[in-house]
């Protein structure tokens, strides 16, 4: 389970070094925010339940009052004076008696909501010890019945309320009080809280509060995205210059831009740097080959005449033969270097036409090749690719009497199958195939007159052009050589 949890984090973690920096910021000023949100939330809450607790304590002893005043009223009074309150616009409560409880349809449960009931009734029951109990709800004014008969306080006359209760244009929730002050008189008072709208401050994670901090945090994130789209665009310019160098498509490269952090530019110089070394290293060594090969080709020839002079039949023949060799390994040095560097400007590539040619002249030869067209195409160097998948073939050929070749589309990438049918090689001789001059027994029985370049200068052309060269045995016998380039390469 940890493995698959570990797995499925790695999928989620961006590749890219945008991606990263920008997940990680997110994540860093979403953190911060919701500590902060949660710390301020806590303080928010016990501000809140402090000052409920006193407003509920100010209306419980306001209560115990009013109470108080109409328990010491004869009963025939008591209709007088509500009168009389209402007509003078009411005072902290409205006043109603009742035969009986009334019952009330309640607020949706609020842990505020239900200590302030609870601070009220125990409130009460301090100032009034003998009084038989005490109803207490939250109700909304448009579902409050104040009356016996479903009387309810919508249908009341407007000025008997409008000083008392919050009914437009943003109704508050009313605070019911119902005692019985003697058997078969219920005294019911209906007052608002000090702060009406005390529980729509008590959520913390209100729209409303929510909205700040929402937009705070996006023009954080956009800052900061912004900045890192700023560090890593530099890096970017860097990696596809780092690729081109490292593919020989460096000729016509633009220079790096020397600007952004000091870090970046010192870099962007030293690699400017490296890359007009390389350069250098590069031209002098053709011109170190090119040299060589000439200077080595007037010695060679003369001492090929002055072999031929000597009267020692056997003495000349381990000449020509010593002669033919260091001929051989200098024109098969100057191939390979120019070979691997060929300056080209790539192209569109058919691949049937390109290997059907090849394949047409291997018929002509008397050699049996095996190829299906399939309307491929790839983007690259004709020249440079034509060496390559005709070293591969002419290896087949030598060293396995026949061959096939196989092209495929797949996941981005076009595969060339190239597959002999000799005797294959022994897996841990693999690796040095694509080594200079390394020939196994049975190629050099195939061919005698090769060098064991073509592997490397291949694999070399094949790399450049941002692909693989990769060598297996086939389980039915013989060796594929597999060439995989990107759909879209150069």
């Amino acid at each position: 389970m940890a493995a698959g949890l570990r797995l499925r984090l790695a999928r989620l973690w961006p590749a890219s070094l945008l991606g990263r920096l920008t997940l990680v910021m997110l994540a860093g000023v979403l953190l911060t925010q919701l500590a902060a949100s949660a710390i301020w939330a806590s303080q928010l809450r016990a501000k809140q339940q402090v000052e409920a607790q006193s407003a509920a304590q100010y209306v419980a002893h306001s209560a115990a009052g009013a109470i108080r005043f109409f328990r010491s009223l004869p009963p025939a009074y008591r209709s007088l004076i509500i009168q009389q309150l209402r007509e003078m616009g009411g005072t902290r409560f409205f006043v109603n008696f009742n035969h009986a409880y009334v019952p009330i349809e309640e607020i949706a449960p609020h842990p505020l909501a239900q200590g302030v009931i609870a601070t009220v009734e125990e409130t009460l029951k301090q100032d009034l010890p003998h009084s038989p109990g005490f109803r207490l709800a939250f109700a909304q004014p448009d579902r409050l019945v104040v009356a016996e008969h479903d009387v309810r306080l919508e249908d009341l006359p407007h000025s008997w309320v409008q000083h008392v209760l919050l009914l437009k244009p943003d109704p508050a929730p009313i605070l019911v009080i119902q005692t019985e002050i003697e058997p078969g008189n219920w005294l019911y008072l209906a007052a608002l809280m000090p702060n009406p709208y005390f529980l729509n401050g008590s959520d913390p994670f209100a729209w409303d509060r929510l909205m700040p901090q929402a937009l705070s945090l996006a023009v954080v994130l956009l800052l900061c995205l912004l900045m890192v789209r700023s560090i890593t665009r530099p890096l970017a310019a860097l990696s596809d210059a780092a690729a081109a160098l490292g593919q020989g498509h460096d000729e016509d490269a633009r220079p790096l831009p020397e600007t952004g952090s000091r870090e970046f530019v010192n870099t962007a110089r030293a690699f400017s740097a490296m890359r007009e070394r390389i350069a250098r290293y590069i031209e002098d060594r053709e011109r170190l080959f090119i040299s060589i090969s000439h200077d080595l080709r007037t010695p060679i020839t003369r001492l090929k005449l002055r072999a031929e002079l000597l009267d020692d039949e056997a003495l000349r023949g381990e000449f020509e033969e010593d002669l033919d060799e260091l001929d051989m390994m200098v024109k098969g040095a100057l191939q390979c270097v120019k070979d691997s560097d060929i300056h080209e400007n790539p192209a569109e590539i058919r691949l049937d036409a390109l290997l059907g040619r090849m394949v047409k002249s291997a018929h002509l030869a008397g050699q049996e090749v095996a190829f299906s067209p399939s309307g491929v195409t790839v983007r690259g160097k004709p020249l440079a690719l034509k060496r390559a998948l005709g070293n591969l073939l002419d290896n087949a050929l030598y060293y396995g009497g026949r061959a096939e070749i196989d092209v495929r589309e797949e996941a981005g990438e076009v595969v060339i199958k190239v597959r002999d049918h000799g005797p294959g090689v022994p897996e841990d001789a693999l690796a040095s195939l694509f080594d200079p001059y390394v020939r196994l027994a049975h190629g050099r029985d195939a061919n005698d007159g090769g060098m064991g370049l073509g592997l490397g200068i291949a694999r070399g052309i094949v790399e450049a052009h941002g692909g693989r060269l990769l060598l297996s045995n086939h389980p039915a016998g013989g060796l594929v050589a597999l060439v995989r380039l990107p759909a879209r390469v150069m």
